[in-house]
């Protein structure tokens, strides 16, 4: 499978682990190079951003629908193991999810869930986006397509934006999302639910976003007691926490974590 790798590098020599980010649903490695791979490349780390199957400029679009979460997983290992050393993963979103299944098989000197989805799976969030739109749910599930939840430019700002990002930058980003696969939407609501326990004892930083209309504050926390951490959450942010104004106290957060851990 030929995958979509982006990578920034530093001016000078990079720190011995680099950063692998990996994007959520309905995105592509893009998503993380509007802001954090030059910014975390420009404090001395290698950072990569791939696009998982059927995503971005990587192989596979012909059979989104029906990738797995499994799939995504081995996605992450086979980028991670032709990196010059096992990368600290960052995941959003469904990615998050991703880069829990991966923790379970792979061993990583740190990982961050970045509003990631819970390890208890994405019922609530089903619910709210049912309730909200509820023809748009059925679209949906009749067309086995997760691309009309996001499907307009005001839908991704309610899900995905601020009120306070510029309609004209929300509207760009926009253009840029696709669809996503049904099974991993599947999997993420209990067919394929990661399991905490098997994550190595990686060190897990869990950040949130407190106007994140996907998961809620209370998700976010679950997901970091599930880890033994703790939650940090970021005022007047909504999902899209690496694309979100604010994006550098993100950024700066999990520099601050990653230092304290000589990383």
């Amino acid at each position: 499978m030929n995958l979509q790798l982006v990578s920034r590098q530093p001016s000078s020599a990079p720190k011995s682990t680099p950063l692998l980010f990996v994007h959520g649903a309905w995105h592509s490695a893009w998503c993380w190079d509007e802001n954090f791979l030059p910014y975390f490349a420009a404090h001395g780390y290698a950072a990569h951003a791939l696009s998982l199957r059927g995503h971005g400029a990587s192989e596979g679009r012909p059979g989104l629908r029906w990738a797995s979460l499994a799939d995504y997983a081995d996605d992450v290992a086979s980028v991670a193991a032709a990196l010059p050393a096992p990368p600290v993963v960052v995941g959003h979103s469904m990615g998050g999810m991703v880069v829990q299944h991966y923790l379970a098989a792979h061993r990583a000197p740190a990982a961050v869930l970045l509003a990631s989805a819970p390890p208890a799976g994405v019922i609530p969030t089903t619910l709210r986006v049912a309730r909200a739109h509820p023809l748009t749910f059925l679209k949906t599930n009749l067309t086995l397509s997760l691309y009309p939840i996001v499907g307009t430019p005001e839908r991704a700002r309610e899900f995905l934006f601020s009120q306070a990002m510029p309609r004209a930058q929300s509207d760009g980003y926009f253009a840029k999302l696709q669809d996503e696969s049904y099974r991993a939407y599947l999997d993420m609501m209990l067919l394929n639910l990661p399991n905490p326990r098997r994550a190595h004892n990686t060190p897990v930083l869990v950040l949130g976003a407190a106007d994140d209309k996907v998961f809620t504050v209370s998700e976010v926390q679950a997901t970091a007691r599930a880890y033994g951490a703790e939650a940090h959450i970021f005022p007047a942010m909504a999902h899209d926490m690496m694309l979100e104004p604010g994006w550098q106290t993100v950024a700066d957060r999990i520099l601050a974590w990653l230092a304290e851990r000589g990383l």
